[in-house]
């Protein structure tokens, strides 16, 4: 049975890491387009503050300060959103954090720490989402990224949590859409580097302050592409075209594929101090911003 997916502007949608970057990003296009939008993330007063501001100009839209590696708080999430508007139609895993340093660096605490947000996140939200996705149909959109096929040093434990995320998903697609023959539509989205606050949240062992390396696409174009699916459904969506570039050179030609990765070391590091090292990882940001420092609006 195909998904049966709703014109936008008549969707109820649930958005994780909603604070910042991708998240907050496509929750103000979504409250733009007439969604009515639940937002979710661990800033309980960044996301109050957005919540505010889309009312206030005539959006419907609540926020739920959530957790994502606690499944009952997922669970509450899915409660919250559909005691305020009766359903679930489009449910979108977002949230994520990043670490930045050499694996054998990395303490186990803090990747576990990864793994329970950037993994069991996903895992959490979809398991939470799918009993109400199921009764009226709907769309379930998990972010990973093209380090879900390809990889990026210094970023080995993010690369391997979204290689996690593909596996996930895919596993659950073939289940739901093939077997089960349900009327849920799940996608993986698997952007390229994004202009957002991706570095300055990241956990840092490096001795300099983190950046994405250039190009890096617009957020926007990862929102565009997210709510597309959410009304017209999808498998995979690469976005951006160092993603489709990336993807298929590490599927392809794998070992050329480790080589242009390995170029990227260097370019990750920005000439300064880091400014912050502990990041988000266990913390919740306050910058409530959809660009990087600097960078758009």
């Amino acid at each position: 049975m195909a998904a049966d997916l709703k014109p936008l502007n008549e969707q109820v949608v649930v958005i994780t890491g909603a604070s910042s970057g991708i998240g907050l990003c496509t929750a103000l296009l979504a409250a733009e387009r007439g969604a009515r939008v639940v937002l979710a993330a661990r800033s309980e007063a960044t996301l109050q503050t957005v919540a505010a501001q889309l009312v206030a100009t005539g959006s419907e839209a609540i926020a739920v300060t959530t957790d994502v590696g606690d499944r009952a708080q997922l669970s509450k999430l899915a409660d919250a959103a559909v005691e305020r508007f009766g359903r679930i139609d489009t449910w979108i895993n977002v949230a994520g954090v990043a670490i930045y340093g050499r694996l054998e660096e990395v303490s186990d605490e803090d990747s576990r720490r990864l793994f329970d947000t950037n993994f069991w996140g996903v895992v959490n939200g979809s398991l939470c989402a799918l009993p109400y996705l199921r009764l009226h149909g709907g769309a379930l959109i998990n972010v990973g990224s093209e380090v879900s096929e390809a990889v990026v040093p210094y970023q080995g434990m993010y690369s391997a949590s979204k290689h996690a995320v593909k596996g996930f998903t895919d596993a659950l697609r073939v289940e739901l859409e093939e077997v089960e023959k349900a009327p849920v539509s799940i996608t993986l989205i698997q952007p390229t580097a994004v202009n957002t606050p991706y570095p300055e949240h990241a956990r840092n062992y490096m001795a300099k302050e983190p950046k994405l390396p250039s190009p890096m696409i617009d957020p926007h174009q990862v929102a565009e592409a997210i709510l597309k699916t959410a009304v017209e459904g999808g498998r995979d969506v690469k976005v951006g075209a160092m993603a489709v570039i990336n993807t298929a050179t590490a599927k392809l030609l794998p070992a050329l594929g480790d080589k242009m990765s390995a170029m990227q070391a260097e370019r990750q590091q920005q000439d300064r101090p880091p400014q912050a090292p502990e990041g988000t990882l266990f913390h919740h940001g306050v910058t409530g911003n959809v660009y990087g420092p600097g960078e758009g609006t």
